[in-house]
């Protein structure tokens, strides 16, 4: 299949997996919460949530797709193998110190969560030692996405995203239909996880032709991925310090009620920023080519126009839905306990408008590495939120959590905005007068028709739901064909898979 077509089917599929992923989600997880209770519900993202904030590759598996895509776009093999043998020891030393880490972290456990209740508490340890085994079995394996990334086989590996949600999902269901809990939950996710390296493994065996030399000892080739990783690993620890350090922060100052209102909102702020995000790692390849055959900045302004838009579009619509009937929606699928997390909900996704839609300026910068740029960005956003997630959750539990994440996040996304434009020399006039202002629009006068729906169908039924729903979609859908897209827009977004 053709790097034309393996982008297009990559597209569609990735498409198919989130529809996938959001339908399990809508029946799954209610059911789920209801199977296992709000206070086992609450342990389990909070074991995931802290194995994940310990849990960084030190920017190995970012170094992976970048080297890489750059080696395929040059046509250097041998260079393609060094790296990944390179990388594959890096990440051996890695996960020993991440093991360490984690087993010195499980007996402090009693200390840190104090406002867990004692069966809590050894409920809490056994989900954590099954998830942190996994983890750190799991860990090395991360090159794998990256591996077919780089070589632009996005089928399998969007099939494969499939198979695992619809499997993960499956299996749990009949494991809890059959009497199990949280162990069984967990246990289920670990068996499936380990089914999808296998798999994998062989996709890449099969269909790459690239072997890994583990005899390297270039100290120059060393030299750059720690150079390039040192500054993508503090990316990835300040980003630890939004989403999965707030679970944390909730357990020592609130209680697992709030964690688990705060699992809702990651949920929903996952889905929204999949949907928006989901052919972002397709264009690395594509970005690599233009930058190593010296492009002008023309076509990848031309790009992160034509991506953006069509991103801002799909978070505006997220938006402007969930404004209008998210009270309902919440109501219905997880309970009226949960009703803060439709605020908490707006809150986190609202930034997502003016960040997700600057993918491509983020790929640009891996892809020239100036990740030292990415890394200051997500210290300020990371610092500015601990600052102030703490007093905030403290006083208003998880709605001041949301708050401080909201302001750290536009925060972020100013920053990028700026960087594009005065470092990159991107076009973000252009996207400012495309994205920003002309498809706020349709966002106002959908959110407008919406609360006039909502006065006119004020019921809280799953049918009234889905109406009012269907009627905000069609009306976005219009305003945002008739005023916020252009003929050229389309024309750039087709060229974008070219």
């Amino acid at each position: 299949m053709g790097k034309v077509k393996q982008i297009k089917v990559g597209a569609f599929l990735s498409y198919v997996a989130i529809v996938v992923n959001i339908v399990a989600g809508l029946f799954y997880t209610p059911w789920m919460i209801a199977k296992i209770g709000q206070s086992q519900y609450g342990l389990y993202t909070l074991a995931n949530s802290l194995i994940t904030l310990f849990l960084v590759d030190f920017g190995l598996s970012s170094a992976t797709a970048r080297y890489l895509s750059k080696y395929n776009a040059e046509g250097n093999k041998e260079a393609a193998e060094s790296v990944l043998g390179a990388i594959y020891k890096l990440y051996l030393i890695v996960d020993a110190v991440i093991l360490v880490v984690l087993t010195v972290i499980f007996f402090l456990i009693d200390t840190i969560y104090v406002k867990l209740t004692p069966v809590e508490l050894e409920q809490f340890k056994v989900v954590y030692v099954i998830s942190a085994l996994f983890s750190v079995v799991n860990f090395p394996f991360v090159t794998f996405n990256g591996i077919l990334t780089a070589y632009e086989k996005f089928v399998p590996l969007k099939l494969i995203d499939i198979a695992y949600r619809v499997f993960n999902v499956g299996f749990t269901v009949v494991a809890l239909l059959l009497g199990g809990g949280l162990y069984a939950l967990v246990t289920v996710h670990v068996l499936v996880g380990f089914l999808v390296l296998v798999v994998k493994f062989i996709t890449i065996k099969v269909t790459i032709p690239i072997k890994v030399n583990f005899r390297t000892t270039d100290r120059t080739l060393y030299k750059s991925l720690f150079g390039f990783s040192l500054w993508v690993t503090i990316t990835a620890l300040a980003q630890r310090l939004i989403f999965n350090i707030t679970p944390s922060i909730l357990g020592v100052v609130a209680n697992t009620a709030a964690i688990a209102v705060f699992g809702v909102i990651v949920t929903i702020e996952g889905y929204t920023y999949t949907i928006t995000t989901a052919i972002n790692g397709m264009f690395l390849p594509k970005i690599s080519r233009l930058v190593a055959k010296d492009k002008s900045r023309e076509e990848l302004s031309s790009l992160l126009l034509s991506v953006g838009k069509f991103q801002y579009a799909l978070n505006g619509l997220i938006v402007t839905g969930f404004a209008v009937v998210g009270k309902t929606f919440i109501h219905l699928w997880v309970g009226s306990d949960y009703a803060m997390a439709y605020w908490g909900i707006l809150l986190v996704i609202v930034p997502g408008l003016f960040f997700n839609s600057l993918q491509i300026a983020n790929t640009t910068l891996v892809v020239e590495n100036k990740v030292k740029i990415q890394a200051l960005i997500s210290i300020m956003a990371g610092v500015v939120n601990v600052m102030l997630s703490i007093p905030l959750s403290m006083f208003y539990g998880v709605l001041g959590a949301c708050i401080s994440i909201f302001i750290a996040y536009m925060l972020r996304a100013i920053a990028i905005n700026i960087v594009s434009y005065r470092i990159l020399k991107l076009n973000i006039p252009a996207l400012i007068r495309s994205c920003y202002l002309r498809m706020s629009i349709p966002i106002v006068i959908s959110i407008g028709g919406g609360i006039g729906i909502g006065y006119m169908l004020p019921q809280q039924t799953w049918f009234f739901f889905i109406i009012k729903a269907a009627i905000i979609v069609m009306i976005y859908l219009v305003t945002a064909f008739l005023i916020g897209f252009k003929k050229k827009d389309w024309q750039y977004i087709k060229k974008a898979f070219e």
